[in-house]
């Protein structure tokens, strides 16, 4: 959880204020949601690992007895009934499930809002970061994903973050191909947990991982993966059905396989900046996706700078009937430090430096005028370092100065310089 000072502050609202633009220009409506969330919701089993990270709230009014007796049962978590959310998305779920009849069928949310983790701080992890999610819910064709994505690769652009690689997959052909190696359908989230280790254990590492889980199973995903590596290298393979069939083992989930080519076709317009490739090894870490799922690559990040997908039967879950969903999230915090911004200064921004003599009442009528006037101003009392004064001043994004003394208190005597 970190302090920013304003020259931070202002990079990451101006980063915040183009992508909220940009999502806005797409037919996207912004929502808010509170902070904290049931416990029972946030550990329902659709958080993955995340839900071991979230922050729970304890019960107002507990006494020693329900200490003990949750260090005795050691069920901890019915000392809480609250917790921090972890995510956007499962709020966004228990939001729609509570508002449905307000909103329109097809629902296109934003929501750019802190959530919190019990992480190990580390650069690019943080216990409190900002997440910018796009979500679609209602919407069962591929229409949402080539809208979440459209969008997203539009915020990248704007935002001049060139060389983004989003990678695609579809949780129906990793399950075919965990079918094909011959796991047990019940191990499944294990081994998707290892190949999701793919990029930091290597394929050794991953074999050697699930040969618990079947010494056989686990050699044929290891020639499998061993055969993609020369892809992966490269972000994936293109999204054609002819590239896909060439690194994948025959007969999955050709349905699946088709839906990309013709997702891929639909997304042709995309900006320069951004492309495409299908990465079989793509796995998404949230238990609740259920179709496609997509993550961005940047060369100047070690890790992914967003990612997302479908999530068909999370709504379900808390409304009762299934509505089908799709979402996209940008990871401001890695986000935030690739681009870079130009400086904000502007002639509108002014600086009043006045000597200590002058009356209080004169500044500040001076001031109202200027601001009246759309300007945006600063008081400063000259000091011998003057250098160092501006030096700030143009720093913290104000384009110009002027002095005032005694004899100049009338905005329209005031001479303004450039600042920088």
């Amino acid at each position: 959880m970190r302090d920013f000072l304003p020259a931070e502050k202002a990079k990451r609202e101006h980063a915040l204020g183009v992508i909220r633009r940009n999502f806005a220009a797409h037919g996207f409506d912004e929502i808010e949601t509170p902070v904290v969330e049931d416990v029972a919701r946030l550990h329902s089993g659709l958080g993955g690992d995340n839900e071991k990270l979230a922050f729970s709230v304890l019960r107002r009014g507990l006494d020693t007895e329900d200490l003990e007796a949750a260090v005795a049962t050691g069920d901890i978590l019915s000392l809480a009934d609250l917790g921090l959310r972890f995510d956007l998305t499962v709020p966004l779920a228990r939001f729609y499930a509570t508002h449905r009849a307000e909103l329109p069928p097809v629902f296109r949310s934003i929501q750019i809002a802190p959530v919190w983790r019990a992480e190990r701080p580390q650069k690019g992890r943080y216990r409190q970061f900002v997440q910018c999610d796009i979500d679609i819910i209602g919407e069962a064709g591929q229409l949402a994903e080539a809208e979440l994505i459209t969008a997203t690769a539009a915020a990248l652009e704007a935002l001049g973050l060139d060389g983004c690689t989003i990678r695609i997959n579809d949780r129906r052909i990793l399950n075919g191909l965990l079918e094909y190696c011959g796991f047990d359908e019940s191990r499944y989230g294990q081994v998707l947990i290892s190949i999701d280790k793919l990029d930091k254990i290597g394929t050794e590492g991953v074999v050697a991982e699930l040969s618990g889980e079947g010494a056989d199973s686990a050699a044929v995903l290891g020639g499998i993966l061993a055969g993609l590596e020369p892809h992966l290298a490269e972000g994936g393979v293109e999204l054609t059905i002819e590239a896909i069939a060439s690194v994948l083992p025959d007969g999955i989930d050709t349905d699946a396989v088709a839906g990309l080519e013709s997702l891929a076709h639909a997304l042709s317009s995309l900006p320069p900046g951004v492309r495409l490739r299908f990465d079989p090894t793509l796995v998404r870490g949230m238990g609740y996706y259920t179709g496609t799922i997509f993550e961005i690559a940047h060369p100047g990040s070690g890790s992914s700078v967003g990612g997302g997908g479908r999530y068909d039967g999370m709504i379900g879950r808390f409304l009762g009937t299934e509505v089908p969903a799709c979402g996209f999230s940008i990871g401001f915090e890695r986000i935030v430090d690739l681009i870079e911004t130009e400086s904000d200064a502007s002639t509108d921004a002014v600086v009043l430096v006045h000597d200590a003599a002058v009356p209080l009442a004169d500044l500040l009528t001076l001031k109202t005028e200027l601001i009246a006037q759309g300007k945006r101003v600063r008081l400063d009392t000259r000091t011998k370092n003057l250098s160092a004064l501006l030096d700030r001043a143009a720093a913290g994004g104000f384009g110009s100065f002027a002095f005032v003394t005694n004899e100049t208190t009338d905005a329209a005597a005031l001479e303004f310089k450039p600042l920088g």
